[in-house]
Parts: structure tokens; C-alpha cells; sequence
């Protein structure tokens, strides 16, 4: 194929684009590849969308390579299946909803487990069916808070889902095993380094689940990662817990004047002023926040969340523990007259305590372990209060954040913390879609069983984005050629029709043999500014006809090393050809 520069949809920018945050958004939109149409939500334009198409070309190839069937079902869907499931309350306002000219509910599709399980349930009835995995490459809708970051971020995305339907659970793990594989071929195709980490289900579902992260500074996922090999995002980390101490011989409890000791800060080196021998820590005070939960049905209420004091509450982790309620800030101090601000203690806190307030608690806060913590009265704070013995807790919940350093659950190591972007993400569904929606099928022996299914989800748009992210330089994009809009950019320049004829035979030789050429053949464009738009829009070989043509050679760049040679005329479609296709 022959694009033609000269007739080319294609408008490339100097200046980054204002809203543009990460050097993707801003590459993207510069080189004339997306276009904002809406906050959260972009037009592909000719270029961009090639590189879509080649990325969703390798995700639909390896999906048929393993056996998954492809479907594709509408963006627009009822409300009842969500109803069944109960996502249409728990997925809250990220809903995209509407009505009909009848006033029936539907909503635009944030992902779609509910269609492909009734799909099965019409069509089959009998363990002869399965195994089956079907997938879609679709467009989702999610009405982010903050849509940011370009292509990682928005509204409106484009996915891979699939789903595989076993009527065992030793049929799904070795669907789910086929799926994992097929992923880490797509992304090896894709040319993206990935770490594959355990992860959480959360408004999913599910038990098993693993998600593909793309290391890299502007992620918005934090994961860990040992040098045993343990490697994990945060919110599915799980805290070393500590052996229970007995309670013989610790000494009783007492109240100290604390005054002006609202942080912890304050509060440690009041206690090294009141008991200098003591050499008390953060660690060894205990911090008592309180959020608010918003569920789904609009309710509220108010948690107290225990926590060493050298730890602050991780909100991801948070929210992943309470999913789908969502976390506020709590303001609501005059309500709740027992919590006493910057003062709260555990005395007063629980469900079956007066306030009634639910007490959730690290793990780190065993029975039999000393604190510091508040005595529920302005100035004063409570020394050697223990955890079992003076105060109760609600439950355990792994919302402090994790520190470099900390050891890994699997005792292979300290742990790293790194940044990453969700690429792909892969679960253990198990029975609760298919009982939510009665998806049974008979069995061998004639009984009717609820089938178990895995959901796989890649994020194709994001992919792009993150491609895009991970191989520019300071020149511009540098795509992988895998992906890339087109094999070859050939660049004429200069006013010599001679010029111009050679790169056009040129351009007719490779695309014979196959190629796609971008071919730059603009007649009143300067050199300078078809070499700089050659570096930002990024493919990886740029072969230049110009000056050189009077001593009858060319120039081939690889524009992700940066080496250049000059070529024969005579010899340039073999040349490129082999540079090519290596």
C-alpha cells in the first residue's frame, strides 16, 4: 500500500497539545495520529487508526490461534441482566445510563459478562458443549471522574474481553492456563515489557487473578516485586503478620496528659519527653482514621480504620477491600460526639460498642501487641494499651500502605515498589455470574450443574498509548515494527523532478514486493520540515532521496537505533526489503 503525503489526512503539530499530560498524549496528537473529541474520549485518525488496527490485528490472531471464537455484541445494553448481577447499583455513577423513548433503562457497556453468559445459556445445555471461550473486540464506556492521561484514561476505550465457559473448575484453570499464555504471546508480539502480578478481583469477582502491568513512571498502578520472584500489584498485597503475644506480664494500661499531640509526630516525642528510657517509635503508636463508605444504594457510614503509626491508609488498597462502596473523606465529627479529633482510641469503637461505629484493623495488630493511641479526650493518650486484652476489633482489613523494604508474603525478600499501567487483566470468575443468571448445563451423568467461567480482558486502545509511551525519544514516536502505520517512510526532497522519479520507482518496487510505504512526496515542503515530521510520526525505516541521487546513492535509516548508510541506487528496493523484514 502507497499513502501519499501529499493527499494524506494528516495535519502534524510543533506545540504539544494544552491538555496533553504525558508524552504519548502529547506525540500522539502532535504526529497527526488521535484527535480530542470530547474529554475522555478521541478520534483516530488515518495513521492512529493503523496503528489500532495493527495492534487489534495481533490480540485477534492470538485469541484464534488458542481456540476463543470471536462475537461481537452491542455498545447499548438493558438494564436487567445488570439488575440480575447487581451491577447496575454497584458499578455507581462510573455508569454511563439512559432511557429509551419508552422510558426503559439501558446503559452503555462497561465490560460484558452478563451478555456473553446469557448468550451460552440460549444456545447451549449440555457439558457436550464445553469447553468454549468466545471474545470481542469492543468499544466500553466508563464515565471516569477524571479522565486523564490520553489514551490510558478515558471514557470511551476500546477492549478485548473474553470469557470461557468449563463445566468444571479443572476445566477453567486450564482455560484460564491457555488465556495467560495467549497473553503473554500478544505482548511479546507487541514489543511491550511487561511484569505479570497478582492482583484483586474486585467488582469483578472471582477468586484467581493476575494482571499484566507495563513498568513505567506515569502509571497510575503501584505494584511490588521481590528477588525471589513474589511480585504483586498493592492492592492484592498481604501484610507478614506477627505471632500473638501472650498476656502475662504486661504491664495495665494508663492515661498520660498528651496536650497539643494531634499527629503522631507530636505524640512520639511527647512520650520520649515523658519516658525518655523508652525510645518509643511511630510503629508503636496506633492510628485511628475515619472515612466514610458510600454504598452503592446511597447509604453511608462511618469506618474506623486501625493502623500502625508509621503507615498511612493506601487508598487504592482501601477501595479495593470495600469495593463497590466508594471512600469519602469523614467530616461528620459533630454526629459522632465519642470520636474525639486527633484523640480517637479503640475503647469506644465497633459494632456492638455504643457508637456503633464498625473497627477495622491491620494485620499487624495482634492480640497481645502493645500501643499508644488515643484516649478519646482532647490531650490524652492512652500508653501500653493491648490489642485482645483491652480492646476488640470488628475484623482485619489491608488498607496501610506498603513500604519499600517490607518483607514478602511468600519470605522471598524485601519488597521493591514500582509504577506501572494495566494492560491486561485475567480472573478466576468461578460460579457467580452463571448462578446470578442461570447458566447450567447437564452433565455426564444427567444432572444439571452451574458452569464456571473466566473473564480475560486487554485493553487495545490503552495498548497503543502505552507502546507509544514506551519507545519514543526526543525526536518523536519510534514505533516497533510490528505495529507501525507503515513499513518504510520515503522522503523526497528538494525541487529535482529527478528526485522525485526515483522515489516514486522506489515506492513502486516496494509496495510490489508487499511494503506499506508513507510516502513524503509534498513538492513545496522544505527538507527540514519533512525530516523533523519523519522523526515524530515514528516508523522504522526512513530511506531519504535527495542530494545523493547525482552520485547514485540513497540514504536508509533505522530510526530506533539511529544508524544511517548510504545506499545504491540500483540496490535500494533489496536493501530496504532486507532491513524490512531482517
Amino acid at each position: 500500500m502507497l499513502l501519499r503525503m501529499s493527499n494524506l489526512f494528516l495535519r502534524t503539530l510543533r506545540d504539544d497539545p494544552a491538555d496533553a499530560e504525558v508524552p504519548s498524549h502529547r506525540l500522539l496528537a502532535r504526529g497527526g495520529y488521535i484527535r480530542r473529541a470530547a474529554p475522555g474520549g478521541f478520534t483516530w485518525l488515518p495513521l492512529g487508526f493503523r496503528v489500532f488496527r495493527n495492534v487489534e490485528r495481533i490480540v485477534r490472531e492470538e485469541m484464534d490461534a488458542m481456540g476463543a471464537q470471536e462475537v461481537h455484541f452491542p455498545a447499548l445494553l438493558p438494564r436487567e441482566p445488570y439488575e440480575a448481577t447487581n451491577r447496575w447499583t454497584e458499578y455507581g455513577p462510573n455508569l454511563f445510563r439512559l432511557q429509551d423513548r419508552r422510558g426503559n433503562d439501558f446503559l452503555l457497556g462497561p465490560t460484558h459478562e452478563e451478555m456473553f453468559t446469557l448468550l451460552v445459556k440460549d444456545l447451549y445445555g449440555s457439558y457436550k458443549d464445553l469447553p468454549v471461550s468466545l471474545y470481542q473486540i469492543q468499544t466500553k464506556y466508563r464515565d471516569e471522574a477524571r479522565p486523564r492521561a490520553g489514551l490510558f484514561r478515558g471514557r470511551e476505550f476500546t477492549m478485548k474481553d473474553s470469557y470461557s465457559f468449563d463445566v468444571d473448575d479443572a476445566g477453567l484453570d486450564k482455560s484460564y492456563a491457555a488465556h495467560r499464555a495467549a497473553y503473554i504471546r500478544i505482548f511479546d508480539r507487541l514489543g511491550l515489557e511487561y511484569v505479570i502480578v497478582s492482583a484483586m478481583s474486585g467488582a469483578m469477582g472471582g477468586s484467581k487473578s493476575e494482571e499484566f502491568l507495563h513498568p513505567t513512571a506515569i502509571g497510575e498502578d503501584t505494584f511490588v516485586r521481590s528477588p525471589g520472584g513474589y511480585a504483586a500489584n498493592v492492592e492484592a498485597v498481604s501484610t507478614v503478620v506477627p505471632e500473638a503475644i501472650p498476656f502475662d506480664g504486661l504491664p495495665e494500661a494508663h492515661v498520660e496528659n498528651t496536650p497539643d499531640t494531634p499527629t503522631i509526630e507530636t505524640l512520639v516525642a511527647v512520650a520520649n519527653v515523658l519516658f525518655p528510657d523508652a525510645g518509643y517509635t511511630a510503629a508503636q503508636t496506633l492510628k485511628n482514621v475515619v472515612v466514610t463508605l458510600v454504598h452503592p444504594d446511597g447509604s453511608r457510614e462511618p469506618l474506623v480504620i486501625g493502623l500502625p503509626g508509621d503507615r498511612e491508609v493506601d487508598l487504592k488498597r482501601l477501595e479495593a477491600q470495600v469495593s463497590p462502596a466508594e471512600v469519602e473523606a469523614f467530616a461528620d465529627f459533630d454526629k459522632h460526639p465519642a470520636l474525639v479529633k486527633g484523640y480517637i482510641g479503640p475503647q469506644v469503637l465497633g459494632a456492638e460498642s455504643e457508637s456503633k461505629i464498625r473497627y477495622l484493623v491491620d494485620p499487624r495488630v495482634v492480640s497481645g501487641s502493645r500501643w499508644i493511641t488515643g484516649a478519646n479526650a482532647p490531650g490524652k493518650h492512652v500508653f501500653d494499651l493491648v490489642a485482645g486484652r483491652d480492646f476488640t476489633w470488628d475484623g482485619v482489613i489491608e488498607a496501610a500502605e506498603v513500604l519499600a523494604g517490607d518483607p514478602a508474603p511468600d519470605g522471598s525478600g524485601p519488597l521493591e515498589l514500582a509504577r506501572g499501567v494495566e494492560m491486561g487483566h485475567i480472573f478466576q470468575l468461578g460460579r457467580k455470574y452463571a448462578e446470578a443468571l442461570g447458566l447450567k448445563v447437564l452433565d455426564e451423568n444427567g444432572k444439571l450443574v452451574t458452569v464456571t467461567m473466566g473473564s480475560y480482558g486487554i485493553g487495545v486502545s490503552r495498548a497503543v498509548a502505552a507502546i507509544a509511551e514506551s519507545t519514543h525519544d526526543e525526536l518523536g514516536l519510534v514505533w516497533p515494527r510490528s505495529v507501525a502505520p507503515a513499513d518504510v517512510h520515503l522522503v523526497a526532497t528538494g525541487k529535482d523532478a529527478a528526485v522525485f522519479e526515483a522515489a516514486e520507482a522506489l515506492a513502486a518496487e516496494l509496495v510490489a514486493a508487499g511494503l506499506t510505504v508513507l510516502y513524503d512526496d509534498r513538492p513545496k515542503v522544505s527538507p527540514g520540515v519533512k525530516f523533523k515530521d519523519a522523526e515524530l510520526l515514528g516508523m522504522p525505516t526512513i530511506v531519504t532521496v535527495g542530494r545523493g541521487l547525482v552520485d547514485g546513492v540513497l540514504e536508509l535509516r533505522d530510526r530506533r537505533s539511529g544508524e544511517r548508510e548510504e545506499i545504491p541506487v540500483g540496490d535500494a528496493a533489496a536493501r530496504v526489503l532486507s532491513a524490512v523484514r531482517g
